[in-house]
């Protein structure tokens, strides 16, 4: 007999060979949802059968862990009816991953009348109720039934190696993996298929360009329907939906994937973004530069962007003096302007701000509106500092960051300390005591200001530990906004120094890498779809839309207009014969701040009615007061409209 412990703590005695299955329906009922268990702290299958005594815990669909295996075991169910309707479609890898899976095909495109057909028949794989059923099997015997793809041959060649490994065979598919797997097709019940999109084989773009699935999966009804409650909100806020409508960028193929061009519209919100942080950059003592887009190769290789992240820029140019590249990052040639003339411990700390556009090689299949850009204007500084003065300038940046995101009416983010990973160093600069030391560093100025923060290995930067700023947008994916990075490795490279009070040249200058509103593309796209396009009216593009019942009082709008103007308040009139319900529609797509309203009575008595785009109202309001309240209202950067 064996004795079984459960999570509970309860021990039981069982027969030698029960399955892991058997015990749980058992003791929690086949209706428990548990997908999977826990066996001495081994993720295995419910159909794996026990010959020890052991520890089992149940994992339940509902959870993280079962989620995982939900969605990991539904990527099989959509490559299994990928390969029943396309036979000629080959598979390569189905991860799951938050909120639900995708699969790469080799395959031509498809559209979504064959995500519709796709869809179908993974339900009718669910009703068939296939028993999932792991085995294993030796190299040999792998490669033979795998043979027609080489996708999963080069799988087995770099996983498996001269050992066996396991393949997962539901009805007539089979796949390779490790799994677990939920027990059968019925389990997954929940799920919808929601787009498609282009990758590359082991996301390299000279290697063979796959069609990747994308679906979502949860252990409920209620889950699915609450994720596509999600999706439809989002929807609403999606950047791109509300960037063509309110005309504020555009992306054209003749110049290029993700390359925006700010149209007027955007240009302004642009630009009040930017007037606004340089005059908070003045305040906190910044001087401003302005450097080349490109640079030769020797600087990069100085900074140590080649090689470290050079898979990230544009490819070099070779020109008559020399090989050059785009910089994907000011801080090299900050470094330069630092180095350009001796400093002095009186000069430090030395800020040094630049909108600096740059520009980074991503992929076409990862391109996404504003947020995933190949040319970016980055609110980018570089902060020049003694040992001493770190703590002090990391705590003046956390206070510029939530002084900003209270002015555009951020509230829902957090702290995240960026560690480096020591189990993967060629991603790193490779000094383990400096990476320890400036961690430590970073950890104890968070810990003193008192600021909430979570710790990520993996995420720093490849000069340094950083502190990102994390934002869950309306799907409910996490994203890093601003940054605040240690930078250990400038002054070696680039030789910073400074005359210390005993005159003495002093090398330990610490850098501070810091962008508190990221890119203008990744800021106005969380603005965007933060606020709905309803900016705060001192960045709204139109801030006053004056919109005339009757051509017959044009003059009097034209007055208004000219009025609002002189106080550099941005205005557009609409003074044509439409009815004002066509008007009040047409211009409501683009977002003005307010609508004034102008019929017979406001022209008899010198008012305007004004109009909020939450649709409240007031009549009758004294044109002085008016041009008063909303110069009040824009001039103190208010996140709020307050006129209604």
């Amino acid at each position: 007999m064996l004795s079984v412990e459960l999570a509970e703590g309860n021990v039981h005695q069982y027969a030698k060979g029960i399955s892991i299955g058997e015990i749980i329906y058992n003791v929690y009922g086949k209706k428990s949802g548990c997908v999977a268990a826990l066996v001495d702290d081994c993720e295995r299958d419910l159909s794996f059968t026990l010959t020890e005594s052991c520890k089992v815990e149940p994992i339940f669909g509902d959870s993280e862990a079962g989620m995982f295996i939900l969605r990991h075991s539904c990527a099989h169910l959509l490559a299994q009816a990928v390969t029943e309707l396309y036979p000629s479609a080959k598979p390569t890898i189905g991860p799951p991953i938050d909120h639900g899976f995708y699969y790469d095909f080799e395959m031509n495109p498809i559209g979504d009348e064959d995500l519709r057909k796709i869809e179908k028949k993974m339900q009718e794989h669910v009703r068939s109720n296939h028993t999932i059923i792991r085995e294993e099997y030796e190299n040999a015997e792998l490669r033979d039934m795998f043979s027609s793809n080489p996708y999963k041959i080069e799988i087995i060649d770099e996983k498996v190696g001269d050992h066996g490994s396991t393949v997962y065979q539901q009805g007539d598919f089979t796949d390779l993996c490790l799994g677990p797997h939920v027990p059968s097709t019925s389990h997954l019940r929940w799920f919808k298929l929601t787009s498609t999109s282009q990758a590359y084989w082991r996301g390299d773009s000279s290697l063979t360009s796959l069609v990747r699935i994308y679906g979502m999966c949860y252990p409920t009804k209620e889950g699915l329907k609450g994720r596509i409650k999600q999706l439809e909100e989002a929807s609403k806020r999606d950047h791109k939906k509300i960037g063509r409508e309110m005309e504020l960028y555009m992306i054209d193929e003749q110049i290029g994937k993700g390359l925006p061009v700010w149209l007027p519209n955007g240009e302004i919100l642009k630009s009040e973004i930017e007037k606004y942080a340089v005059e908070t950059e003045e305040e906190y003592g910044y001087v401003r530069v302005t450097t080349p887009v490109l640079a030769k190769k020797e600087l990069f290789e100085t900074s140590g962007h080649l090689p470290h992240y050079a898979d990230g820029m544009y490819p070099p140019m070779k020109m008559d003096d020399g090989t050059y590249y785009l910089k994907a990052m000011n801080c090299p040639m900050h470094h330069l302007v630092y180095k350009s003339k001796k400093r002095s411990y009186r000069d430090l700390p030395l800020r040094v701000a630049e909108y600096g556009t740059v520009y980074r090689n991503e992929l076409s299949g990862t391109l996404a509106g504003l947020l995933r850009v190949r040319m970016l204007s980055m609110n980018d500084a570089h902060i020049y500092c003694t040992l001493d003065q770190i703590a002090a300038e990391v705590a003046s940046n956390v206070q510029m960051v939530q002084d900003y995101y209270s002015k555009f009416g951020f509230e829902d983010y957090s702290f995240r300390l960026s560690l480096w990973d020591p189990e993967s160093t060629e991603k790193y600069i490779d000094q383990p005591e400096n990476w320890k030391a400036t961690e430590d560093r970073l950890r104890s100025i968070m810990d003193d200001l008192g600021v909430n923060y979570t710790e990520a290995i993996g995420e720093a930067a490849f000069y340094g530990p950083k502190v990102d700023i994390q934002f869950t947008t309306a799907l409910g994916r996490e994203e890093s906004m601003s940054t605040i990075q240690l930078d250990f490795a400038a002054k070696e490279r680039f030789g910073l120094t400074y005359m210390d009070d005993k005159g003495v040249e002093n090398g330990e200058v610490m850098v501070i890498h810091r962008a508190p509103l990221s890119t203008h593309e990744r800021f106005v796209a969380f603005l965007t779809e933060h606020w709905i396009g309803n900016f705060p009216t001192w960045i709204s593009p139109i801030q006053v839309q004056i919109i005339t019942i009757s051509e017959r009082f044009s003059e009097y709008a034209t007055e208004l207009g000219s009025k609002l103007k002189e106080q550099r308040i941005r205005v557009a009139i609409d003074d044509s014969d439409s009815t004002i319900g066509r008007k009040i529609r047409t211009h409501r797509k683009m977002r003005p701040a307010y609508m004034v309203i102008i019929g017979e009575e406001e022209v008899a008595n010198g008012t305007v009615s004004v109009r909020a785009r939450n649709g409240d109202q007031r009549n009758g309001v004294l044109t002085e007061h008016f041009l008063q309240e909303i110069k009040d209202e824009i001039s103190s950067r208010s996140p709020r409209l307050s006129l209604v």
